[in-house]
């Protein structure tokens, strides 16, 4: 077993000695084995918060580690800055995403006590390490809203053996939902359709949201009379901002919407000679 899981044991099992709660690790010496779950300190020190100040025997702070001699650490400001002389220690490089401090604490036996010194609970870490994650279900209950189903021709009508027309319209939409306390702003975006025409024949699936005639590419042909109605099933991803970080994050997994048209008929028409135009008025006999 390595030293830096000793450390991690014997961590453990202080803190079960002393009745703490248990934060998945401990702090060695050297700042080299430091487990702690910074999810789970977060979600300690949220909880904690509800507690009036007054009443609290515990108190929370991200602040950075600071060292003011050779091996000896201390907590620093809520500003980011240390003590004077001190130098911020073991920063996290988070890219894009937002750094977290390191989590610190301290105690006290009752409201009336003076409070301890504070002791680092957690090593700190990136807005990841600590933000919810919106699953895949978390996706799907939120109101993406339908898109429009287009038919061409827009009537209450079709022909037979020629081309129906379908299209709709492929732009994201954007939500926000609340997340564990965090708002989430949510960006879904359409990626596949699938069309049932509704006279039994193999459904239209496809990335293509189509386009609207002449330049129609997303059609169906009707070879048997009767009354029809599409329905477009389409299948969204998604990627979301949670508050507090400025990285985007992908959705593991995707949501459906249904849009069901107006019942149609398809029908079969025939073309004759006129002798005037039937849109005359009177409508001539012959139309």
């Amino acid at each position: 077993m390595s030293v830096r899981a000793v450390a991690y044991v014997v961590g453990l099992v202080l803190a079960s000695v002393a009745g703490g709660r248990d934060l998945g690790g401990a702090v060695s010496a050297d700042r080299a084995a430091i487990d702690m779950n910074v999810a789970v300190a977060e979600d300690v020190a949220r909880r904690n918060a509800a507690v009036s100040s007054a009443e609290r025997l515990v108190d929370y702070e991200r602040s950075p580690i600071c060292t003011t001699l050779p091996w000896v650490w201390v907590k620093g400001n809520l500003d980011g800055s240390c003590p004077i002389d001190g130098t911020p220690f073991g920063t996290a490089e988070c890219g894009e995403d937002s750094v977290v401090l390191a989590m610190w604490r301290r105690q006290r036996a009752t409201p009336a006590s003076p409070w301890g010194e504070w002791e680092q609970v957690d090593r700190g870490g990136c807005g990841a390490d600590i933000l919810p994650v919106l699953t895949a279900e978390d996706f799907r209950r939120l109101p993406i809203p339908a898109p429009v189903l287009n038919v061409q021709p827009a009537a209450d009508w079709v022909l037979v053996n020629m081309e129906t027309i379908v299209y709709t319209d492929p732009s994201p939409v954007t939500l926000t939902t609340d997340l564990l306390g965090y708002q989430v702003t949510v960006e879904a975006t359409p990626t596949r359709y699938t069309y049932d025409f509704g006279d039994g024949s193999k459904p239209l699936v496809t990335t293509d949201p189509g386009s609207p005639y002449p330049a129609f590419d997303t059609f169906h042909v009707y070879r048997a009379l009767g009354t029809r109605t599409i329905t477009l099933t389409t299948e969204w991803s998604g990627r979301y901002q949670v508050a507090g970080s400025p990285a985007w994050r992908d959705v593991d997994g995707t949501a459906q919407t249904t849009t069901t048209s107006a019942p149609f008929d398809v029908v079969e028409r025939t073309s004759k000679l006129v002798a005037e135009l039937c849109t005359a008025v009177p409508t001539p006999d012959d139309c």
